[in-house]
């Protein structure tokens, strides 16, 4: 296989990224199915991502199932322990929920209670809302119960490539992959070069966004755009050397990578559109504390949503969930700058 830079590109919204990884997998693997509710002819889902693909390759493999999540995935695993590789869509994160006993209580157990026998080599992509006015139901980061879970690994991509690599990367994993993709990243309309075919980037591999010197800011998801936007501000206005860590796999973690990081840095701050109390960036403050608290400067700093359902009004929606100003504000905290000071 090529490597990303030998590869020719394309310029892709992040949700045609998706749908070119869905379309070569399609393509060059029979065992590819897809299920989803509206996925088919015409809408191709709700954010477009299946668009076109039951036309290239029937109904037999882009199965638009009726309205039942706990269904859906209990249809993929089943098609998984026969030999396929489904790949399901679940509408949004939210329904979670109703599709748990599933996910949880069967794809991420059969490897373990089998001694290795059996394994599910499912992909379930889910909506992740939130910055929409989706209301209480339809807004929820609930990514730090399935990191919970042993037996499932959690995608977050940020960009066009990294979600088509990531996206291919799970459709070809032995295990249950959850493949979280940002409805406000896939509402953009902006395109990136994004390599065509056989693109793939390996599950467990951070990246650095940006080097820096002086702190080292932890993201995933569309929470790295609001750190990129931060840390311009930090040079800008503090001078402040900024590295940026976008985790792109939550499980596994490249917490080798979020070290040395923050060994060089001495300063770490973890920021996520989830909710803050009990969210994913406190388990890796805690690993960050655990290694190296005799060498940081200040404690690690999370920035999270506040803890309460995502309210429907625009202006309450913004004031619930952070953004580059609120981690820039803590920025200044950790440096000990105050508002006089800028």
């Amino acid at each position: 296989m090529k490597r990303a830079h030998e590869l020719s590109t394309s310029l892709m919204t992040f949700a045609e990224a998706l749908n070119s990884a869905l379309d070569y997998a399609l393509q060059t693997n029979p065992d590819v199915i897809l299920l989803g509710e509206d996925i088919g002819i015409p809408s191709g889902g709700i954010y477009r991502v299946t668009q076109g693909l039951e036309e290239c390759y029937g109904a037999r493999r882009v199965i638009t199932t009726p309205i039942s999540e706990q269904g859906i995935i209990g249809m993929g695993i089943g098609l998984a322990l026969c030999g396929k590789r489904p790949v399901v869509e679940i509408m949004l994160m939210d329904y979670l929920t109703i599709a748990s006993d599933q996910l949880i209580n069967h794809a991420a157990k059969f490897r373990y209670t089998t001694n290795g026998a059996s394994h599910v080599p499912l992909t379930v992509r889910m909506h992740v809302g939130g910055g929409t006015m989706g209301g209480a139901q339809h807004s929820q980061s609930l990514e730090a119960w399935l990191t919970h879970t042993p037996g499932l690994n959690v995608i977050m991509p940020s960009t066009p490539e990294d979600a088509k690599g990531l996206l291919l990367s799970c459709i070809n994993n032995d295990d249950p992959c959850i493949m979280l993709e940002c409805v406000e990243l896939l509402w953009s309309g902006d395109r990136h070069p994004v390599p065509t075919g056989a693109h793939q980037i390996p599950l467990g591999k951070a990246r650095i966004m940006k080097v820096g010197d002086d702190i080292s800011l932890i993201a995933y998801g569309r929470s790295v755009a609001w750190c990129l936007r931060a840390a311009e501000l930090a040079r800008q206005r503090l001078g402040i050397s900024c590295e940026i860590i976008d985790l792109r796999s939550l499980v596994p973690l490249d917490l080798d990578l979020i070290l040395n990081s923050v060994k060089k840095t001495r300063r770490a701050l973890i920021a996520h559109a989830a909710s803050k109390f009990c969210g994913y960036g406190a388990e890796i403050a805690c690993q960050i504390t655990e290694s190296l608290h005799a060498c940081l400067h200040h404690h690690v700093v999370r920035v999270g949503s506040l803890t309460s359902p995502a309210p429907y009004s625009m202006f309450l929606e913004k004031q619930h969930m952070p953004d580059e100003s609120r981690i820039f504000d803590k920025i200044m905290d950790i440096f000990g700058i105050t508002g006089n000071d800028r």
